[in-house]
């Protein structure tokens, strides 16, 4: 999953180089994945009105469902 949403955000971006994705997971088994990209590409991975990042949050979701797992995107701009 982190593979994919690495490779679905940096078709969006600028400096595709600055993306990365780290994932940890919680108690209740829940998997967090934090995509971190450039400042200036922050707004090209939300979107307007967060359409673009909600979409990529149903990509992965629909991923997610074949490991039977609960997945949470956060994107987190790097200074």
């Amino acid at each position: 999953m982190e593979r994919l949403l690495a490779y679905l955000a940096r078709a969006l971006v600028d400096a595709p180089e600055q993306v990365s994705v780290e994932s940890f997971e919680e108690e209740d088994g829940t998997i967090v994945l934090e995509l971190s990209v450039a400042e200036d590409d922050a707004g090209k991975v939300i979107g307007r009105g967060g359409r673009t990042v909600s979409a990529l949050r149903t990509v992965v979701r629909a991923a997610s469902v074949k490991q039977n797992r609960r997945v949470l995107v956060d994107v987190i701009d790097s200074d």
